[in-house]
């Protein structure tokens, strides 16, 4: 990686995608959490497709891509269900709703 002539754009890469997860670890609600997740799913793609001339690493990155937006598919919808029950996506909040909202529809807590 030393002598390769692209270093720069693979540390810009790699200093977004280590950006990115700290939004994820500092995230006070699921909104900024979401464009962390959002955010890794970019970078990744983008290192993975690091040598875009090669078409495994192509294709590896788009199968990486597509993956990571069923799974923000899946992140959404969740997000969406837990703001239309509890009326709020903070995590300080959420921590005291969610008990009782699981309480109230007698699922197994």
């Amino acid at each position: 990686m030393k002598t390769d002539p692209h270093f720069t754009r693979f540390m810009s890469y790699l200093s977004l995608f280590t950006f990115f997860m700290f939004v994820i670890v500092s995230a006070a609600n699921l909104v900024v959490m979401f464009v962390g997740w959002e955010g890794v799913g970019i970078c990744s793609y983008l290192l993975i497709n690091f040598w875009y001339t090669r078409v495994q690493a192509n294709k590896a990155a788009l199968k990486a891509l597509f993956m990571n937006r069923v799974g923000d598919l899946g992140f959404l919808i969740g997000v969406c269900l837990l703001f239309n029950q509890c009326g709020t996506v903070d995590f300080s909040i959420l921590t005291l709703v969610v008990p009782v909202l699981f309480e109230h529809f007698n699922f197994l807590y």
